[in-house]
């Protein structure tokens, strides 16, 4: 009894966050369509996202701080607070969002080019196809570590003529959100140093959910792309 009320726990718990994650494409399309312009500021891109998912979404509350990047703040880390930036008519930017719907947290994130620039719609075109490519490995090989997914990501950017641009891959999802266990900056991570494996249980036995995070950068380090959702999940 023990084993199929686990195994319900399971799916639910799976369907919960793929659920989020569905309301926050839905928040996305509609970013899309109704925010991104070019001549307003990064932060006023922000304030607005944050007026349309209280209003239309229900959204209280995002788990980490909303992180809007364009033309060179691509290149910057997640961590750093580069100044505010108007978005100009001919700019690449991205969206990080780890929005809360109800009590399940999605955290979802794309690029978006304004304007016609070949390479800038190159660099956001291989985003998909190489998230699906490392998401495809990783099925395939079940016992990969942290360290040892972050190295597929690396090689597949790589085979896709773009360097990968961060020190990490992705992260956890779920009841404990990195964000808010500052000790740990390795095990919680698909990086460099982590030797656990991706589909080892958590400490409660249950299945860990993952995030899985693309960077590109082009070759000449002039610009950044990002995508990123759910790995462990479809």
């Amino acid at each position: 009894m023990s084993n199929n009320t686990t195994t319900d726990e399971e799916v639910a718990r799976a369907a919960y966050l793929l659920d989020a994650q569905n309301k926050a494409v839905q928040l996305f399309q509609e970013i899309e369509r109704d925010l991104i312009r070019p001549g307003i500021s990064e932060k006023t891109l922000s304030d607005e996202i944050h007026q349309l998912g209280a209003k239309r979404h229900n959204i209280r509350t995002h788990w980490h701080k909303r992180v809007i990047r364009s033309g060179p703040n691509t290149l910057r880390p997640f961590a750093e607070n580069p100044p505010d930036r108007i978005i100009e008519p001919d700019d690449i930017l991205y969206v990080d969002l780890g929005p809360v719907f109800e009590a399940w947290e999605a955290d979802f994130g794309r690029t978006f080019v304004l304007g016609d620039d070949p390479k800038k719609k190159q660099l956001r075109d291989a985003l998909e196809p190489v998230f699906n490519t490392v998401k495809a490995h990783f099925r395939e090989h079940p016992d990969l570590t942290g360290e040892g997914l972050y190295e597929v990501a690396c090689q597949v950017a790589n085979q896709y003529g773009f360097r990968f641009g961060a020190q990490l891959a992705g992260h956890l999802i779920g009841s404990f959100p990195h964000e808010r266990i500052p000790n740990d900056k390795i095990t919680l991570y698909i990086s460099k140093g982590n030797k656990t494996k991706i589909s080892s249980p958590g400490p409660d036995g249950h299945k860990r959910h993952w995030i899985l995070e693309i960077h590109l950068r082009d070759q000449e380090e002039t610009m950044g792309a990002f995508y990123e959702q759910l790995l462990t999940v479809d």
